[in-house]
């Protein structure tokens, strides 16, 4: 099916989607988002079509889009080939990894009529991207990274995340490197690891996570614990395919490499 040349009524099926539009100027098209689209704050107001991985297909037709830009990891390809055979348009994008989320701002730039924003969005994030690979590029020592996105059981990541890249373009070893993509660990394999930096990932249970990093810091044998390098950062920086990833990168090289990122503010260009 063809997609109109002047998209009206777009529905992002995914919060990274929404986040690329809305940082595009382009979110006066959305009609309809996913219930975590919480990116910016505009978002949260807009008529929601479930979750990206269940959505609400009597919803998405009711609100009558004329595009649904939808992302082929996550998205159920059942329901994406019901809302095709619904005659409404669908755009499916597949952001892997860092370079092919500055290509999909591209397309999806291209899909709006919004190339000229696409394109600065997507060079100032290489330039953001090239400044600190740069910078990390020699770095001698490259702090070995446990970094938990989930409580119980403990989970971390894999060679095939995004924050496995962010690690490793920050000037950083990730410990949990591997085929498996969300690996699961004991406490006690954890404190073998002996990591440098540890990283937990919170999201809306803030509290929660502040009880696992206490819980950690009982362990002073870990390295991270006995130099007070544990930390709490956000998970939308870091596991959504959007612009917001660089912002993830820089914040990781501000807690693996602290002197590294205060002399990039301190020599700006």
């Amino acid at each position: 099916m063809s997609i109109p040349d002047q998209p009206k009524r777009v529905i992002a099926l995914a919060p990274s989607i929404t986040e690329i539009i809305y940082a595009i100027d382009q979110g006066h098209r959305l009609v309809g988002v996913t219930r975590f689209s919480d990116y910016p704050s505009q978002a949260e107001s807009l008529p929601k079509v479930g979750s990206y991985i269940q959505l609400d297909l009597e919803r998405i037709v009711a609100l009558q889009p004329d595009l649904c830009i939808a992302v082929k990891d996550g998205n159920p390809q059942d329901i994406a080939f019901r809302i095709e055979s619904l005659q409404i348009p669908l755009y499916a994008v597949d952001p892997r990894n860092v370079e092919a989320v500055m290509e999909t701002i591209l397309e999806i730039g291209n899909l709006l009529n919004a190339q000229k924003k696409a394109n600065t969005l997507s060079n100032c994030m290489k330039q953001r991207i090239q400044k600190i690979t740069q910078l990390t590029k020699n770095v001698q020592k490259r702090p070995h990274v446990f970094f938990q996105i989930g409580i119980s059981p403990i989970v971390s990541v894999g060679t095939n995340t995004f924050i496995h890249e962010l690690i490793g373009l920050s000037g950083g070893i990730n410990l949990t490197q591997g085929s498996v993509p969300y690996p699961r660990y004991s406490k006690e394999q954890v404190i073998s690891m002996s990591p440098d930096v540890f990283i937990i990932t919170s999201m809306a249970r803030q509290a929660i996570f502040n009880n696992v990093k206490k819980e950690w810091q009982k362990w002073q044998s870990i390295p991270a614990v006995r130099n007070n390098r544990i930390h709490l950062v956000d998970s939308n920086l870091f596991d959504r395919a959007s612009p917001r990833l660089v912002d993830g990168l820089e914040l990781l090289l501000k807690l693996i490499h602290p002197s590294i990122w205060k002399k990039m503010l301190e020599h700006p260009q």
